[in-house]
């Protein structure tokens, strides 16, 4: 795992399965139209709410998937070729397996099972994160792109 996944962005968005889905077609989107494009452009090619995705673009940007510039010429843009953007980069950087990890770990209550319950989760949830990582490495943006044109 890359080691700035580690880093929480300023203001995070919310980690789930969705908010990955939405980092992937934004990404799609930005690739697509070959340049800067605003969050209100892509939200409407998505059809979905703006701020969201806002927040999810301001993850990709922290970590240095896209790169954003403010004001009237402002927009979003890969900030590398979408060939060298692996979908385990976008899991990382909105830091999925952190969310999935807390809320099961959360759920076992601190008592006699639940601290048994805990250490089985961990052990499970590592190897699961490990499993998901290197199927996410093996594919890109890029292979999305010609999946779908």
């Amino acid at each position: 795992m890359n080691n700035s996944s580690c880093k929480k962005p300023a203001m995070a968005c919310p980690s789930t399965y969705k908010t990955f889905s939405l980092a992937l077609q934004a990404l799609v989107v930005l690739e697509k139209q070959s340049g800067k494009c605003s969050s209100g452009d892509i939200a409407a090619h998505l059809h979905t709410d703006a701020t969201l995705l806002r927040r999810i673009l301001k993850a990709l940007a922290h970590e240095q998937i896209i790169e954003a510039r403010e004001g009237r010429d402002g927009g979003y843009r890969l900030r590398k070729s979408a060939d060298s953007i692996s979908l385990a980069d976008v899991y990382s950087a909105l830091q999925i397996h952190t969310t999935i990890a807390d809320s099961m770990l959360d759920a076992a209550r601190e008592n006699c099972v639940g601290g048994q319950m805990k250490n089985a989760f961990s052990d499970i949830l590592d190897e699961i994160e490990e499993s998901t990582l290197q199927v996410l490495k093996s594919y890109t943006i890029a292979n999305i792109v010609e999946k779908i044109m």
